[in-house]
């Protein structure tokens, strides 16, 4: 085993110290988990327009996600050169 210099740590989590965690992609994730949720009642309870609203919504969660980076609150393109 070699062993481990603070420098080395401290350059690791410098690498991986965003993990995403953006409004974007929190608001992203919030509304597919939700269209996944409704979805899944729409299947659960054979409702087949709910299941199509579920659809719709996962749709919306990804432009709403997008746009949202385009607005500057997504991951900046600097940061994915580290």
């Amino acid at each position: 085993m070699s062993a481990q210099t603070p420098a080395d740590a401290n350059a690791r989590a410098h690498v991986h110290d965003n993990h995403g965690s953006t409004p974007a992609a929190w608001t992203m994730v919030g509304i597919v988990i939700v269209a996944f949720l409704v979805g899944a009642v729409g299947v659960w309870t054979a409702n087949v327009p709910l299941f199509w609203v579920g659809v719709a919504l996962i749709v919306v969660g990804l432009v709403v996600g997008k746009v949202m980076a385009m607005a500057g609150l997504g991951k900046q393109p600097a940061d994915a050169d580290h």
